[in-house]
């Protein structure tokens, strides 16, 4: 008796691609000081160092080389993009083994919450920072939603049924389609209108895949023998709901709106829950999901700085300048060749790998100021991007606004101000490209030795993290009738005016991190960094970004 778990899926879509090349459009034309030229302009005469990163699923990896096009303004197809510019590291941006028990941990606790409604005690009570209480942002009705949300879902799965059951009379009766056009869709980049015209699923969905995704949430989500929910299946749920609602509205399901409205009230309080439920337990869950990637950025940080230290001290001798030659090179290389040698056998050890050539230095490319034709060219960018999973980004991001909890760290305040507080604590979602921006900035008229010399701006997006339902008026309503979510502007995180140097945020990070010794002898990489879902942007001095790759669906 063998049981095989196939996994469908994992394909971005038209809206998700147009969502990734628009964001990365956006980044060039705002996220970096002066005009969107001046970012290319720095990239063609190498003042401006690139690196991007993403995990193992194919989705992401493509999102990532979509939002590449977007930001280098690239023409051609998204392959070539994605093997020239994109690295695959799942040891840093996939997986959650190590904060597995801990995980399970909230999720009980959380079960417990919703269904023994012991939350509700606490309602009335007013808090003075509500996001410090166990199970924060669950409804208070949440016990009575879920039999609500089990209901619906029955309803909606029934209907699924009878639409696959009459798919090959559809077929039959279309002569333009085929059982096997739906492998056509995959990488388009405009909808399939001929495909909706003919009531069929948007993409390359059929029927009968729509009914076995609605089929197994259906199963999942309530068991009638034991009489039990599964609260682990809500933000399936919820992202079906809203994945159909924005491409498959023409299908016209009884009872998916109703169906949606009950999910997205559950999976906002289930989902920020699910990595700790309350915020000392964020802390711990995020330190072991991000301590990789956390220990990544403060080595970009700290190389950027040696090496603008280097270019702005002419005493900055040879024996100093040993530092700054960090290994990412070599590490891009065999991170390469472990990708390759992945795909033959898995017992290939990593560790092997990194520990080749231990003393060679990273080959450096960059404009050499005798020879450049251009007016600054000691004007240098570093940019380092991290697509990753909507796990990582909630990781990241309770570290940075949690940290100061920690017992070392006790009397300090939060990277995150007050009101950025209370804005996360109302921001349930952190949907497609949803992304955390770190820039490092220099002031050159500021003392070298000053701690002010740097400092760190940070801002937050939600990504495409807009109700299908809400706005269907003026420009909402174009980017709907193309299945499109506008992606939502970057946040604050910190004090208009405020200083945040990178000597504080290397000491109020650095105990969550990976410390550089652990990590592999090549991967010391330098410069910027942003996390993406997609998925966890952007620029300065040096740059950090993370990107939240959303569902399969591109949501």
């Amino acid at each position: 008796e063998a049981l095989m778990i196939l996994k469908y899926g994992g394909v971005l879509t038209h809206a998700g691609r147009k969502q990734a090349e628009e964001l990365g459009r956006f980044f060039r034309n705002n996220i970096y000081p002066g005009e969107g030229t001046g970012l290319l302009r720095l990239h063609s005469t190498y003042r401006h160092d690139l690196k991007i990163y993403s995990s193992d699923e194919g989705r992401v990896q493509m999102s990532a080389a979509a939002f590449a096009k977007g930001l280098l303004d690239l023409e051609g197809q998204l392959t070539p993009i994605l093997v020239s510019l994109v690295s695959k590291d799942s040891s840093m941006l996939d997986g959650l083994e190590d904060a597995s028990i801990e995980m399970d941990e909230a999720k009980a606790r959380l079960h417990e919450i919703i269904i023994t409604n012991a939350k509700a005690k606490n309602t009335n009570e007013p808090v003075e920072f509500p996001w410090m209480v166990d199970g924060a942002g669950l409804p208070a009705n949440a016990s009575q939603l879920l039999p609500k949300m089990a209901k619906l879902t029955k309803e909606v799965t029934a209907q699924v049924k009878l639409l696959a059951e009459d798919e090959d009379e559809k077929l039959a009766l279309t002569n333009s389609f085929s059982r096997y056009d739906q492998a056509k869709a995959f990488g388009k980049t405009t909808i399939d209108v001929a495909r909706i015209a003919a009531g069929l699923p948007c993409g390359s969905e059929s029927f009968l895949l729509m009914f076995a995704r609605w089929k197994k949430l259906e199963r999942d989500l309530y068991n009638e023998r034991k009489d039990r929910f599964d609260i682990t299946q809500i933000p399936d749920v919820y992202d079906s709901c809203k994945y159909d609602l924005l491409h498959n509205a023409h299908l016209n399901l009884e009872g998916l709106e109703e169906l949606f409205k009950v999910a997205q009230l559950l999976a906002d309080g289930v989902i920020p829950n699910e990595y700790g439920i309350n915020p000392k337990q964020k802390l711990k869950i995020g330190s072991k999901i991000a301590r990789r990637l956390l220990g990544k950025i403060l080595i970009d940080l700290r190389n950027t700085r040696e090496e603008a230290i280097s270019v702005s001290d002419p005493k900055f001798t040879e024996d100093e300048a040993t530092f700054l030659p960090t290994k990412e090179s070599e590490y891009q290389q065999k991170l390469q060749t472990r990708n390759e040698d992945g795909r033959r056998s898995s017992s290939t050890s990593e560790k092997s790998l990194d520990q080749e050539d231990e003393d060679d230095r990273e080959t450096k490319y960059r404009l050499d100021p005798k020879y450049a034709n251009v007016k600054t060219p000691d004007r240098h960018v570093r940019t380092r991007l991290y697509f990753t999973s909507e796990s990582h980004i909630h990781s990241l991001m309770n570290v940075l606004r949690y940290c100061n909890l920690d017992e070392c760290l006790q009397g300090e305040d939060s990277l995150v101000c007050q009101s950025a507080l209370d804005r996360l604590h109302r921001t349930r979602e952190l949907d497609y490209m949803s992304n955390i921006v770190l820039r490092m900035f220099e002031n050159t008229e500021v003392p070298l030795e000053d701690e002010k010399r740097f400092r760190i701006e940070m801002t937050f997006s939600r990504g495409a993290d807009l109700s299908p339902l809400e706005d269907k008026t003026s420009e909402n309503t174009s980017l709907l009738q193309e299945h499109t979510l506008p992606i939502m502007g970057p946040e604050r995180l910190q004090e208009v005016g405020s200083c945040l140097t990178l000597d504080k945020f290397e000491k109020m990070v650095r105990p969550f991190a990976m410390p550089p010794e652990d990590f592999p002898p090549a991967a010391a990489p330098q410069a910027f960094s942003g996390y993406f879902k997609g998925s966890g942007m952007l620029e300065r001095l040096a740059s950090l970004w993370p990107f939240h790759k959303g569902a399969t669906n591109g949501k």
